[in-house]
This record gives C-alpha cells, sequence and structure tokens, in this order.
C-alpha cells in the first residue's frame, strides 16, 4: 500500500493533481450524462414520493431489506436460504436475479443495466418503496465493478485503476443510475457522522431510505442526496470463503443481537502505515467506548494473542493468520483491516477479509482495488462506537467511511449486538385477546400494540427518556400502516385473499437509532369461503431427488407455487400434483406457498397455509 498523503492531510488533490479515484471538486455533470439520468430521475422519484409524507421509519430489521440471490447459483440459493430463515425475511422481499455473467469484476455499464435496474425495478414494482432501506447480496455477484468506460475526462490518465465496489455503487444508486460520478468524491457520503476533534462521533443516526443529507449530516427531509445501505453477506469464489463458512458467521451473527456481549474491542497499534492511518483516534474511542461499559484495548501489534473476548478489531498488516493468534471472537465481532486488497478475492499476496469471517466474525471489509492510504476510504474507528450505541451492522459501517466507492462490505447487516430492543404484544380490540399465531379474522379488525423497553434503556442523546415512538404494521411482507403508541391500527380482511397471511407489528423507539421489535403473527382470513391445502413430501429430501407439492380445493382454476419470491410450479384445476427437482429450491430449510385463483380479484384468492421442508446435499 501506496502512502499518498499525510494524516488529517485534504484527500481531494496532492501537488494540484487528482488523487486516484478522486473527482476534482467543483466537478459537474455535462448535459447529455443528465439526459441519460431521465429514466433514473423518474424512477427515484416513484420510489420516493409513497414515503415522503410519512413520519421516519425504523431502519435495521427485515422489512427493510431487498435480498439479491443469484437465482444460477446454488451457493447463492444455500446461503439465501439460511439467512432467511435466521431474520425471518418475507418472500416479497427476495429477489430471485439469474446472473450467469462474471462473479469477479464486470463494467459499470452492465453493473447498471443487468443488476442495479432490476433491483430499483422489482422495489418500485413490488409496492416497498415505502420500506426497503437496504440491498442485501447473497453470493456469486460480481465483487468489483470497473468504471474506466465513465472515467471524468480530468481523471485520464490519471487513474490508472477506476474501479469499485459492488457495494459501494449500489450504496450510491442514485447517481450510477444517473451517470454522475458524484461517488468520486471523498466526501461522498454524507450519512458518513461528524466527528469532534479527538475522533468521537458526534451522534449516531438510525438509516432511511427517505432521508436527504446535508453537508454537514444533517437530515433532510426534503432535498439532499439519497443512498441505499448495501452490503454482501459473503463471498465464495476465488480466493474466499465456502458456502458452510458463510452460512456459519450468518448464524453466530444471529444470535447476538440485543446481547451487550461481554468482550473486548481490541485497536491495534504498530509502525506500518496501515495502522498509523487511523491509530491517532483510538485513544479518544477507548474512552468513549467505556461511557457505554464496552472495553476497549489499544494493543502493540497486528492480532490479539490468545485472547477469547475478541468484540471487535481495527487492524492494519498486509497479512495474517487468524489461528496462529489463538484468540476467538464473540458472536457479532466485526473485525476488519486497512490494506489494499483485503477485497481482492484473487492471488494478491494479501489476507483478504475472508480470514475475519471464517473465523466467526458477523463483518469485514476490504477495498477491492489499491486505494492508497486514505483514512476517509474505509471504516473510521468510530465505526465501533456506532455499533455500541446500538446501530446495526450495516449502519455503523457506512456511518464511518466518508467515500465507501471501493470498499466492499461483508457479513450480517441487521447484527445489532448492542440494540436495546423493544418487547412487542397486541391485542384485537374487539374481545382483547391477544394477537396470536392460529386466528381466524374476518372483516374489520381493530390492533392495539404495545411496546415495553427494557429497564437498561438508556436516554435519548437529549437526555430525554426513551419510548416507543410509533408502530408499524406489515401485511405479508408490505407495509400496511402506522399508528401511535396508544392509539389502534385498523386491518379489513375482506381486502386480503382466504386463507394464510403474516402480520408484523414492528415497535419503533423514540431514539436517534430508532431500534425496532417486533411481534410476527400468522392468521387465517375467512370471508368469501374459500380454501386451499398444500402437501408437500418428503419432509427431507436431497438436493439430486426430487419435491411432490399437491394442491386441493374447490372451483379453482388454477394454483401457483411459490419459494423464496419466485414460482417454482403451477397446476391447473381444483386438485393437482407437481413434482419440482429439489436443487431449485436450493439446500437449506424452505418453505413452499401455495395461491389458488378461481377467476379476477381478491374475493376469488386463496392462500394455502406453507409447509417447510429441509434439503439436504446429495451427498
Amino acid at each position: 500500500m501506496s502512502r499518498r498523503c499525510f494524516d488529517n492531510a485534504p484527500v481531494l488533490r496532492l501537488r494540484n493533481r487528482p488523487l486516484p479515484g478522486a473527482m476534482p471538486a467543483g466537478q459537474t455533470v455535462a448535459g447529455g450524462a443528465r439526459r441519460r439520468g431521465r429514466w433514473a430521475s423518474k424512477l427515484l422519484l416513484s420510489l420516493l414520493v409513497a414515503v415522503l409524507p410519512l413520519s421516519a421509519r425504523a431502519g435495521g430489521g427485515p422489512e427493510n431489506v431487498l435480498l439479491v440471490v443469484n437465482a444460477t447459483s446454488p451457493g447463492s440459493i444455500e446461503v439465501a436460504n439460511a439467512w432467511i430463515k435466521l431474520r425471518n425475511i418475507a418472500p416479497i422481499n427476495v429477489l430471485m436475479l439469474p446472473w450467469e455473467g462474471s462473479r469477479e469484476a464486470i463494467p459499470i455499464g452492465t453493473f447498471r443495466e443487468e443488476l442495479l435496474r432490476p433491483i430499483l425495478q422489482a422495489i418500485d414494482g413490488r409496492r416497498l418503496s415505502s420500506q426497503i432501506d437496504q440491498i442485501v447480496y447473497s453470493t456469486d455477484f460480481p465483487w468489483r465493478i470497473d468504471f474506466k468506460d465513465e472515467l471524468p475526462a480530468e481523471l485520464v490518465g490519471h487513474d490508472n485503476l477506476p474501479s469499485a465496489s459492488l457495494t459501494g455503487l449500489s450504496m450510491q444508486y442514485a447517481a450510477i443510475m444517473a451517470r454522475q460520478p458524484a461517488y468520486l468524491q471523498v466526501g461522498s457520503n454524507l450519512y458518513w457522522r461528524p466527528l469532534t476533534d479527538d475522533g468521537v462521533p458526534r451522534g449516531t443516526q438510525g438509516f432511511r431510505a427517505w432521508y436527504g443529507w446535508g453537508t454537514s449530516g444533517e437530515v433532510l427531509e426534503a432535498g439532499g442526496p439519497r443512498y441505499l445501505l448495501a452490503t454482501m453477506l459473503g463471498v465464495t469464489n476465488g480466493e474466499a470463503n465456502t458456502v458452510a463458512e458463510v452460512v456459519s458467521a450468518l448464524a453466530s451473527a444471529a444470535t447476538a443481537d440485543g446481547t451487550s456481549p461481554a468482550g473486548t474491542i481490541y485497536l491495534a497499534v504498530n509502525s506500518d502505515v496501515r495502522s498509523t492511518t487511523r491509530s491517532h483516534d483510538f485513544v479518544a474511542i477507548v474512552k468513549e467506548l467505556a461511557r457505554y461499559g464496552v472495553l476497549g484495548e489499544r494493543f502493540e501489534g497486528t492480532l490479539p494473542v490468545r485472547k477469547n473476548d475478541v468484540a471487535g478489531l481495527m487492524t492494519g498488516t498486509p497479512n495474517f493468520v487468524w489461528d496462529k493468534a489463538a484468540s476467538t471472537m464473540v458472536p457479532g465481532a466485526i473485525c476488519e483491516n486497512l490494506t489494499s486488497y483485503g477485497g481482492i478475492f484473487a492471488k494478491s499476496g494479501q489476507t483478504n477479509l475472508s480470514e475475519f469471517i471464517r473465523a466467526g466474525a458477523a463483518g469485514s471489509s476490504g477495498t477491492v482495488i489499491e486505494p492508497f492510504a486514505l483514512q476517509d476510504k474505509f471504516p473510521h474507528p468510530a465505526m465501533h462506537v456506532h455499533y455500541v450505541r446500538g446501530a446495526c451492522l450495516a449502519e455503523a459501517f457506512y456511518q464511518s467511511i466518508r467515500a465507501p466507492y471501493q470498499l466492499l462490505v461483508v457479513g450480517d447487516p441487521l447484527c445489532q449486538p448492542w440494540a436495546v430492543i423493544p418487547k412487542i404484544s397486541a391485542t384485537i380490540a374487539s374481545d382483547e385477546s391477544d394477537l396470536e399465531t392460529g386466528r381466524v379474522l374476518a372483516g374489520k379488525v381493530s390492533i392495539e400494540p404495545v411496546g415495553q423497553l427494557p429497564k437498561n434503556t438508556p436516554p435519548s442523546a437529549d437526555g430525554k427518556p426513551v419510548h416507543i415512538d410509533r408502530f408499524e404494521f406489515f401485511v405479508d411482507g408490505v407495509r400496511h400502516g402506522q399508528c401511535a403508541e396508544g392509539e389502534s391500527q385498523e386491518l379489513d380482511t375482506t381486502e386480503l385473499a382466504d386463507g394464510h397471511h403474516e402480520l408484523r407489528v414492528v415497535g419503533i423507539s423514540s431514539s436517534s437509532v430508532e431500534t425496532q421489535g417486533r411481534l410476527v403473527a400468522h392468521f387465517t382470513a375467512a370471508n368469501h369461503g374459500r380454501t386451499l391445502a398444500l402437501g408437500v413430501s418428503p419432509e427431507r429430501v436431497r438436493s439430486n431427488s426430487t419435491v411432490r407439492m399437491s394442491v386441493a380445493g374447490k372451483g379453482l382454476e388454477g394454483v401457483t407455487l411459490f419459494c423464496n419470491g419466485r414460482v417454482v410450479g403451477r397446476t391447473t384445476g381444483p386438485e393437482s400434483t407437481v413434482e419440482v427437482p429439489a436443487d431449485v429450491l436450493g439446500v437449506g430449510r424452505v418453505t413452499i406457498r401455495a395461491t389458488g385463483r378461481a377467476g379476477f380479484g381478491i374475493a376469488n384468492t386463496v392462500n394455502a397455509e406453507p409447509v417447510t421442508i429441509e434439503v439436504v446435499p446429495a451427498d
């Protein structure tokens, strides 16, 4: 890694020449680029117009992600199946996107048209624009995007490494769709939280896709750039992780939420520029962590040795072997390394981020091309403060990176070990009974939610007690409405198909982090006299075998069978059996759903009770 600027020095220019990957201040976009971005502007408007009148929503929950899965990759499907179960991701939040291109690097035009555009269209077409805050990629997508074809003219000859990461450019989706190279600016991410003089973040803010951001990081309800947080669950091609390693790390991360793990966040100090670039803020960061009862420790070297309490790690070294340190991570740990090729999974001569994932880290990051030793392109130590203040993993990363375009963020974006999670319950007003799975509902139902915060809930940043600010309601994964504490929400079940449905009641705290708690209940709507039964066998099947799906109902013209957001079979008539290759479903626990139709309209539609089976490897 080359050193191109001194610590805390301005990084946009050096000797009056742009640094590789940096766009000069004041750069404007040509009119032709604006015209090419008209479609993006229209789509962006459609994504945002429905949500602008709403009060702030909480991010960091399964309702707020779009999980993108490579439908042609067994590994991508297996990782997705695991995360869907771990995080209770609704089918409508899953996009099965066939990708047969390179799983290493693609041109920016291909990225825009074959990945990003279909993702944005899916969010819009599924009526999820009011709730999606994050794009989450499963494995087997390209981790590097080459933007040579759209390099600004003034950087030609200066930037010989015009590459960016999949997550960095997805986060800056609006600029990409508009063909505006604003993402090259060092301060392109205005969600980055400003710091005090000693490097401590002034605040921690929950993320919403509809928030605009001012130049000082302030939240704007009108104007300012908008983003979508973006992460990859794992990388499994090249010199990266196995599918089993990725699934294991995700499973560990899911156990960490709200546990306030007893561990230490280790900050490595050594003479390498990879460490000195950000070690000057370590003392203040350790002091700030202590304010929240979390132990931080500066240590000499590169890895903590024989420590069994690694709750986080920030280091700087070209090469390391975790096993030689004989240390153990606690669930939820973010461990990352400032080095040139941490996000490169071809032979590079440096240890990439997969070493941390293999050891059980909830998340890590690395650059996909030579970034030079610029603090703004890597997570600031403030990342661990945001995490300890209750931010989810994706929020902690992006609040601490001013220029994320070259950084690949990998791991479980929803992991939040230090969140103080509300407990949510609800009653049905008509009989004051608990809303619980298995209820049969008809007509209009009034639901009264109740939220309870743990006794150890700290006050908000302004010193006021934290309470439940509001409740949001989701039916079958789609946002249905919201109410304030003490109010009720009406659910008109006549507007739903007969049969099975899922209702989520999400309570959101009044803290700046906007932590969520949720109640998930399943109910049967019974208004039109329609029923549908689904049977799936066997309950446990090898991936090289076949799954039999049988449906039975009355007066149905046909039935559509679904698994994780895509159609896996269709039938004609009220009763039929379909055989589906198990490898189409992917390895793991998968849930089959069925919807029958007797004609047009909701009154002629019925959902069966879903059936979950397990697909195991063939050998």
